[in-house]
């Protein structure tokens, strides 16, 4: 039987309610959870990428702690990993994230640790996406986002940190919706702060930022609500405070910020401190090129205490490139508002109604998020990386039976995470700016004799630094030392008189 193209394709009644592809689109975006699908795009996206969250080398001796702490059921109080600090006092406010990470790792092992972190990242994004929402359209909305994982991408690594950012998103979004609201924020989030202070040592700066969201909550108030209105936040502040010392250590967990910061020119010796490198195009200066132009094209204006904290935000990330999450993560939070007034928010826009769109089943998408992460188990093969990872070299050493090692700063995971006691490793705030800064000029040779003066006075047995390290240079020369091994990765020197049963190691 012969159709006409009229019946073929419906006739034209039929074709008059066919929707276009652009209506499909609108539609499809009215269906759609936000959140939850920028939550599992991200997620599925990390665990592709999963090898670059174990870029740092301070996730080896992180899940050694853990497995330390879960081993003695109790916290550190002093040092009892390295040879050079032993029995010097160090606490970690970051224990339950490192218990956390041991446990994943116990599980899954490098794989549990990267699913843990690609999780929090993921759900922390998530959570941004939908305070977001609340004030603008999906558009301007997903463009913050966008924008915030590529100023925090530099960032995210499997350390405590990326464990503490779903926390940090709900309080900062907290603070923000009650100053929004003109009330005082939740008390719900007080344990939140308790979480927060026993995952990462970041907590200090969610109780700081209650100074600048309580002045403007001060100021927004009328005149003769404004007594009350300071009691009411410095109450909450009081509280906040005490909450954070919910912890093993008390508010000794608090003062590890002020030594970490106190390392000054120390701090600029390791790569996430250092300032941003405006030398070549990257993510950041694209994003903030972006973000001033479209500042000067629409003349965005912001009251002025959000003013402040997004020049303090962005001063903190052009000083320390691991600030740069901060600002993309927690800024979007500071303007959304003042956006949505000014460009029209969420209550302006008209979402084409769903109609026979079906919305993304949560638990479908949980099912198939998990069906990925039992694939990734079995089939992916994250490791740490091997400029990080010393493994032939350390072996050598303990072949030789050297056990006081200099190391490289980047190596110092890993001898911990091995059963050695490193030189140093990257407990900054333990070893302090005078031992880092000596420690440098030592094996970059810029302090000759302040080297030989260190291998003398530490008693050292053996060297494992990196592949270019010039300290390499002067002890090929150095009576009393001999070269044991090298690949790409590391050089070990050991003092003369190693037994025999080094000659099967191969240089």
């Amino acid at each position: 039987m012969a159709y006409s193209h009229a019946e073929q394709t419906g006739g034209p009644e039929r074709r008059a309610h066919m929707p276009s592809s652009a209506e499909r689109a609108r539609r499809l975006a009215g269906s759609l959870s936000w959140p939850l699908a920028v939550t599992a795009l991200l997620y599925l996206l990390l665990l592709a990428l999963g090898t670059r969250l174990l870029n740092d080398a301070d996730s080896y001796w992180q899940v050694a702690l853990g497995h330390w702490i879960m081993a003695h059921g109790a916290v550190p109080h002093v040092d009892t990993f390295s040879f050079t600090m032993a029995g010097k006092p160090w606490i970690s406010s970051e224990w339950l994230a490192q218990a956390l990470y041991a446990e994943a790792y116990d599980l899954l092992g490098w794989t549990g640790v990267v699913v843990l972190a690609a999780a929090a990242i993921a759900a922390a994004f998530g959570l941004l996406t939908r305070f977001l929402l609340e004030r603008l359209a999906p558009k301007p909305a997903l463009v913050l986002v966008g924008a915030a994982f590529v100023l925090a991408s530099s960032h995210m690594l499997a350390r405590p940190h990326v464990l503490a950012m779903p926390v940090m998103v709900v309080w900062v979004a907290g603070l923000v919706r009650a100053l929004d609201e003109r009330r005082l924020p939740s008390f719900v989030l007080l344990p939140l702060m308790t979480l927060w202070a026993n995952l990462h040592g970041g907590f200090t700066f969610g109780i700081a930022l209650l100074a600048p969201v309580g002045l403007e909550a001060l100021l927004r108030a009328a005149p003769a609500e404004r007594l009350t209105v300071a009691l009411r936040w410095g109450l909450f502040g009081v509280l906040a405070l005490a909450a954070a010392c919910i912890t093993p250590y008390g508010p000794q967990s608090i003062l590890v910020t002020a030594r970490v910061l106190g390392l000054g020119p120390a701090l600029a010796l390791i790569g996430e401190w250092q300032p941003q490198d405006f030398a070549t195009v990257g993510g950041f200066m694209l994003c903030l090129l972006a973000g001033i132009g479209f500042a000067l094209h629409r003349g965005i204006t912001l009251p002025p205490i959000r003013l402040l904290v997004l020049l303090g935000l962005l001063y903190m990330a052009l000083s320390h490139d691991r600030n740069a999450e901060l600002l993309g993560m927690l800024g979007p939070l500071f303007i959304a508002a003042p956006l949505a007034r000014q460009f029209g928010g969420r209550e302006d826009t008209k979402p084409a109604a769903a109609g026979g769109g079906r919305r993304i089943a949560p638990f479908a998408l949980v099912a198939g998020l998990a069906v990925a992460t039992v694939g990734a188990a079995y089939a992916a093969h994250y490791r740490p990386r091997a400029a990080i990872t010393p493994a032939r070299a350390v072996a050598a050493i303990g072949a030789a039976g050297k056990t006081r090692i200099l190391n490289s700063y980047d190596f110092g995971g890993y001898l911990i995470a091995a059963g050695l006691k490193p030189f140093i490793d990257g407990r900054t705030e333990l070893y302090g700016k005078d031992f880092m800064l000596r420690n440098n000029r030592a094996v970059t040779l810029e302090d000759v004799s302040g080297f030989l003066r260190l291998l003398k006075k530490y008693k050292i047995d053996a060297t494992l630094l990196a592949t270019g390290v010039p300290a390499n240079g002067l002890l090929a020369h150095l009576s009393g030392w001999k070269r044991l091994y090298a690949d790409g990765v590391a050089v070990v020197y050991v003092r003369d008189g190693a037994p025999a049963a080094m000659k099967g190691v191969r240089p």
